[in-house]
């Protein structure tokens, strides 16, 4: 009926560990992940942008259910691109080029995106996105955005939230950000950029 389900993760709870533990997937997915979906099925009762894909509705609404919908999308999009497997460290084909195009190398890229991911005041979300040339970027959202609102199409995504990492990282977000590289699926990273 229009409603949005909380997303099944696609590996075990436990498979992230070390770098993500299976306390921070319970509350991160399914505490904060889960009450976001809650949220955004109550306010969209009645509303107009009720039936409308996530993508859409983030990039309609405004207040507490772009709050919510972004939220959703956002954790959809990070969930989804972490593997448990053992799996290959770096991008290959059209996407790779293009991260050697737009940043000279695969590790300036990654040192970018760190940075950008440490630098970020508060809560909120690095990305990399692409516009529609394939161009590749950086971008820092707060809170909720996403790169959809400004017409990009978003690849990777760090959370930069506290509830992302504080449990076991405490206050070491560049050291979360550099563990994430360990579990990102490169290949759901080029299906994205195709």
């Amino acid at each position: 009926m229009g409603k949005f389900e909380l997303m099944a993760l696609p590996y075990a709870i436990d498979a992230l560990e070390p770098v993500i533990s299976k306390q921070t997937l319970e509350f991160h997915h399914g505490k904060h992940l889960a009450g976001y979906v809650n949220n955004l099925n109550g306010l969209l009762e009645g509303s107009p942008l009720a039936g409308l894909p996530l993508e859409e509705i983030v990039c309609k609404a405004e207040g507490g259910m772009l709050n919510n919908a972004g939220q959703i999308l956002n954790h959809n999009m990070y969930f989804g691109q972490f593997t448990g497997e053992p799996t290959k460290s770096a991008p290959a084909g059209q996407l790779a080029d293009a991260i050697e195009r737009d940043f000279g190398s695969f590790e300036a890229f990654k040192e970018a995106f760190q940075k950008a991911g440490a630098t970020l005041f508060g809560s909120g979300w690095v990305w990399l996105s692409s516009d529609k040339d394939g161009k590749l970027l950086i971008t820092q959202e707060t809170n909720a955005a996403n790169p959809v609102q400004k017409g990009l199409k978003p690849l990777l995504t760090f959370d930069v939230w506290e509830h992302a990492y504080y449990l076991d990282y405490q206050n070491r977000r560049p050291d979360h950000l550099a563990a994430l590289w360990q579990i990102v699926d490169w290949s759901v990273i080029e299906k994205r950029y195709e």
